[in-house]
């Protein structure tokens, strides 16, 4: 909350004291119950006075009233004001201490009414959209059944130790982040990383906290305790993190700070220059509704409860934005960034081609590689690995830095590696090619002699095309960048729809090359948060994908991605783009009361009550307003077409 609102002063804010106590409903609010005594009280007032009780009754309800709507902000004021901090808080407590001075003190208790209703309501719009963030703690369950000394026994989560072995049951939610060591499942995990369908899981996935398991049973190793797993990391993130500002609220902090005194001092000219030329009781009246007409208060509620709201339901989407500032810069971004690998493709390179040569055969090719292979954890490994049945082992492996591995099978020195530190021969078209459909080709040699070629390419995500397409329709420049060769790197961008590649990039490179993407337009970089630490940390905005598992991208990135589906990027940033839009809306209404009111309240068309009135209504509707901010709606299942399918082609988009 911005220091020139005395809305919520020196309320508590930590994390720990406002779990204490979070207020549910609208009437768990101490405001709103202490609005409604006032307003019980101030009508009861204004009906003494309509049925002719006496004046010494009709006030002294009305006195009550004040007293028990005062009690929301002039403690709270007193207290800025002892540290020498100025407020609004402030200036409402002025403007009901001269009304009662006037002798109007039903005006002065109608102010309290109004600004502790206003207050009430804050509190509980902010209060409700930190509950939504919390609610994610309610994912994990009351109990675990873990398996020490042989025995199952149920224990409560906060029990949990690393190493501990946790059976988790069909239908039951896993306590904390761990490791699959048997069974095989499919995973809920909807409320954590907002996928709408079942993730497969099986011995050696990574489980998070939260998470519903499926028809299986699985034993699950515990990686973090209670306190350090995937949800409590998210929410002390997130809780952290909105402490940072994006433009609009310091926009609004800048407006606001100088705007209170500088009002204090306008109502003063006011008061002495018309007690001068005129009735001073006039012209002090005047003063003090200026006072209250210039409040900035709405101003600087405006943009923390779009804020609070958008970032909240974006948790729920599977979508982690740090803070104001995050949330602005997103909804700012016109220009798109993405990296190759795990980003715009799984990162599971598969062998999708074998050539052989002489009398060489496929099977042949694939033993040889995978036997160089069979202690290497490189991505190509994997790959070759998996597409052979039970490799053996070569001897007296030796990887030469960036060409490959040598190696003795069977007495015979084997190699293999890549175009160029191995003559492709008769197999350089077919290397070519393979490159031109965006794979990654090495080379077998067996005894000098040269046997095949393996053509490994990492597949683009399902859901790749229809993201970029939309992007691309959504008015967002989109450019790849990877460190893979420019000829496999066009190929897929090819098949992604994207026209704009840089390839044979090192990580400096990539930082380089968003920069100059900067210079032209605000833009975002979505990478693994690993080698592309540099391009997110100079992006405007850095994206992290798959961020569940991956502390390097929650700690570089300003937004991550928190499950494995690519379609949560433009839902991120429609998102974040409707948000803002809400935050300007806000702002553009708080400056537009302020100077609607004051030049009435100058010249006497509007009164205390009535100024009050207007100003506090103007909150409730700037308040609702940016709670709009907190609607969003999950993805829906991935379906093998795309709009590509049924949408007009994309126009070139040029974004400034």
């Amino acid at each position: 909350m911005s220091d020139a609102c005395g809305c919520g002063d020196d309320k508590p804010t930590g994390a720990g004291e406002a779990e204490e106590r979070e207020p549910e409903r609208l009437w768990d609010v101490s405001e709103i119950r202490a609005a409604a005594v006032a307003g019980v009280l101030l009508l009861a007032g204004y009906g003494a006075g309509w049925t002719g009780a006496p004046r010494p009754v009709e006030i002294g309800l009305q006195a009550l009233a004040l007293a028990v709507g005062a009690w929301t902000f002039v403690p709270s004021t007193l207290r800025r004001l002892a540290k020498g901090k100025i407020g609004v808080g402030t200036l409402m407590t002025i403007a009901a201490v001269g009304a009662v001075i006037l002798g109007e003190v039903g005006e002065a208790a109608m102010l309290a009414f109004l600004y502790s209703i206003s207050e009430g309501l804050e509190e509980y719009s902010l209060a409700r959209t930190r509950r939504g963030l919390r609610a994610l703690l309610a994912l994990v369950p009351a109990q675990a059944t873990v398996r020490r000394d042989s025995i199952e026994q149920a224990i409560s989560p906060a029990e949990l130790r690393v190493g501990d072995l946790m059976i988790v049951r069909p239908g039951e939610r896993i306590a904390t982040d761990g490791i699959i060591r048997t069974g095989r499942s499919a995973l809920d995990v909807s409320a954590i990383t907002g996928e709408s369908v079942p993730v497969e899981a099986t011995t050696g996935s990574d489980v998070y906290a939260g998470s519903i398991n499926g028809t299986g049973v699985l034993e699950v190793e515990v990686t973090t305790t209670a306190e350090d797993n995937s949800l409590a990391k998210i929410v002390r993130i997130v809780e952290a993190e909105q402490a940072r500002k994006g433009a609009s609220q310091r926009l609004a902090d800048r407006i606001a700070k100088p705007l209170v005194p500088g009002v204090m001092i306008a109502a003063a000219l006011i008061a002495v220059v018309g007690s001068l030329l005129g009735d001073p009781a006039t012209w002090i009246e005047r003063a003090l509704v200026v006072l209250v007409a210039a409040s900035p208060c709405a101003l600087a509620i405006s943009v923390p409860v779009t804020v609070v709201a958008a970032v909240g339901a974006a948790s729920k989407l599977g979508v982690l934005v740090k803070g104001g500032a995050a949330l602005e810069a997103l909804g700012a971004v016109r220009g798109v960034a993405l990296d190759k690998t795990g980003t715009l493709t799984r990162n599971r390179p598969t062998v999708i081609d074998v050539a052989a040569t002489g009398a060489a055969t496929r099977e042949q090719v694939l033993d040889l590689a995978a036997a160089l292979e069979a202690r290497s954890e490189h991505p190509l490994a994997r790959a070759i690995l998996a597409a052979v049945d039970t490799p053996r082992p070569a001897t007296d492996v030796e990887a030469i830095t960036g060409a490959g591995l040598t190696g003795v099978v069977d007495g015979r020195t084997v190699r293999l590696g890549r175009p160029g530190w191995l003559n492709p021969g008769e197999l350089a078209d077919t290397i070519t090619g393979m490159q031109q459909a965006g794979a990654t080709a090495v080379l077998v040699e067996d005894g000098g002699r040269l046997i095949g070629a393996i053509a490994v390419r990492d597949e683009l995500r399902p859901e790749a095309v229809e993201v970029i397409d939309r992007l691309r329709r959504s008015g967002y420049h989109v450019s790849m960048l990877t460190g893979d060769n420019h000829a496999t790197a066009t190929a897929l961008a090819e098949q992604a729809g994207i026209t704009e590649v840089h390839a044979d990039l090192r990580p400096e490179d990539k930082a380089r090359i968003v920069a100059q993407l900067r210079d032209q337009r605000p833009t975002a970089m979505v990478g693994d948060g690993v080698n592309d630490a540099p391009a997110l940390a100079t992006a405007d905005l850095g994206v992290a994908m798959g961020a569940m598992g991956t502390d390097v991208a929650i700690e570089t990135a300003d937004v991550a991605l928190m499950g494995e589906d690519l379609r949560h990027l433009p839902q991120a940033l429609d998102h974040a783009r409707r948000a803002r839009s809400i935050m300007l809306q806000n702002v553009g209404l708080s400056l537009a009361v302020v100077v609607g009111l004051m030049p009435l309240a100058l010249l006497g068309v509007l009164g205390l009550a009535a100024v009050v009135l207007v100003h506090e209504i103007a909150e409730v509707i700037i308040i609702a307003n940016g709670v709009r901010a907190g609607r969003a709606r999950a993805l829906q299942p991935l379906t093998t077409t795309t709009d590509a399918d049924t949408a007009p082609a994309p126009e070139t988009v040029s974004v400034g």
